[in-house]
């Protein structure tokens, strides 16, 4: 048996003998970490023997299951996985701590009927995980629960029950005899991903990779972790809020556009059929700072409220603050206000939050966001009833969006009265509706001159 010390890169699994600043491979600054390579004699058969014989095969020969998808019993996410689970597939579910990935995985597996269900827990043990099954209020006889750490007996047990679904919670607990070296290093989460993948592709056992993510908010582990996998999700949401959102980050049978909605409540996660009811606030009087704009996730639309206040800086340097919006677009944003209308916001602080705790990255919220910033600026209300959706430009004009129809049709359903819509869209738009006025603009002054005269 012979040890020896390497240094392998967490983004794209380079090698090298000794730590150095950057990636060669990738490029990549400060990747490098320690790892103690152990090798043992007989280890190249054991990683490397299949557990059956292949051979080439041409599209006509390959044969494909009827029901090429499971239906999970959650709407929610089957429309994040594109219309429900593939056999055999993995699926890596990284989120914060405490956001509730181990919930979510839990009811979905108390409350599937696919078949069984083998659930692997190296961070609770049976007892607590029935806690928790409680709180949910669900059981499931064909739902069967393992705690341990050990890959070898996880994947023992998986082929004496043969599930249809396994379930890893979490993937930096699991660890394997055939590499020296604690759980959560990088050379354990590679090779127990590689093991639990091969397993699932020739069992065609669906598994579920519960992963933790870094400070920074990457998946904790080697990059190539992403790349062995079929679907990543992010599970993500400000624990301050009841509401939590499914991102699909990559999938090989599916869109990446679509999101699902949850609301944490105390009996689990519900799922939230009609987001925009309860992301839009009813205020019993106007209030200035408050816009409400349309956004598109996947097929889905949904208003979302803005919150913006304005007041002036206190110390020398204004304050910009965003939450749930990209800071450094809403300081272009300032600049075009400051610029081509021009408010005086240079000396003032500015703060903006996306209400509910949703965090957005669509370019048609900048009209809505650019009329709350007035609207406190200068102290007046917006009109109620009122909605917003455009890209704004750096020179102040309007620009078209994407799905403005869908976009039309959830304000119109929800009961607004007016929408303020880029001119552009004017041909794109395919029926005028009958409850809805649709305003069109072209410049940022022009809006303005409609609402605060």
């Amino acid at each position: 048996m012979k040890s020896r010390t390497v240094f392998v890169c967490r983004n794209c699994g380079a090698r090298e003998a000794k730590w150095v600043g950057k990636c060669t491979t990738c490029g990549e600054w400060n990747s490098f970490e320690e790892e103690v390579e152990v090798s043992r004699k007989g280890n190249t058969a054991r990683t490397t023997a299949s557990q059956g014989t292949s051979r080439p095969l041409r599209l006509s020969e390959v044969t494909i299951n009827a029901d090429e998808r499971m239906d999970t019993g959650d709407g929610e996410l089957n429309r994040v996985l594109g219309g429900g689970i593939v056999p055999g597939s993995m699926i890596l579910l990284g989120g914060e701590p405490g956001v509730g990935k181990s919930t979510l995985v839990l009811q979905f597996a108390l409350q599937n009927r696919c078949g069984k269900v083998l659930y692997v827990s190296g961070e609770e043990s049976v007892a607590q995980i029935k806690t928790r099954a409680r709180r949910l209020d669900a059981d499931n006889e064909d739902c069967f629960f393992l705690s341990g750490n050990s890959l070898e007996t996880v994947l023992e047990h998986a082929r004496a029950l043969e599930p249809r679904l396994l379930i890893i919670d979490s993937i930096q607990t699991l660890a394997t005899e055939i590499v020296d070296s604690i759980p959560g290093s990088l050379s354990q989460i590679r090779e127990c991903t590689n093991a639990l993948l091969r397993f699932s592709k020739e069992n065609t056992i669906t598994t579920i990779l519960i992963g933790h993510i870094t400070k920074d908010g990457q998946l904790a582990g080697p990059k190539v972790l992403e790349h062995m996998v079929d679907t990543v999700l992010q599970f993500e949401g400000d624990q301050q809020y009841m509401y939590r959102i499914l991102r699909s980050m990559k999938n090989r049978f599916g869109s990446t556009s679509e999101v699902g909605i949850y609301e944490m409540v105390q009996s689990g996660l519900r799922q939230v059929s009609n987001p925009s009811e309860l992301l839009l606030s009813n205020h019993e009087q106007a209030l200035s700072g408050i816009a409400v704009t349309a956004t598109v996730e996947g097929i889905r639309p949904i208003l979302l409220e803005v919150q913006a206040l304005v007041s002036t800086a206190a110390y020398g340097t204004p304050q910009r603050s965003a939450t749930g919006f990209d800071t450094r677009r809403l300081n272009m944003l300032l600049a075009v206000l400051e610029k081509r209308v021009g408010f005086r916001l240079a000396a003032k602080d500015v703060f903006l939050n996306i209400a509910g705790g949703i965090r957005v990255n669509d370019p048609a919220l900048d009209l809505g966001i650019v009329m709350a910033v007035l609207s406190s600026n200068i102290d007046t209300p917006i009109p109620d009833e009122t909605l917003f959706s455009g890209e704004v430009g750096l020179s102040g004009e309007i620009r078209a969006v994407a799905r403005i129809d869908q976009r039309v049709s959830e304000a119109e359903k929800l009961g607004f009265k007016r929408m303020y819509i880029p001119a552009g869209n004017k041909k794109g738009l395919a029926k005028t509706p009958a409850r809805l006025e649709i305003m069109f603009v072209s410049k940022i002054t022009d809006i303005c001159r409609m609402l605060f005269n």
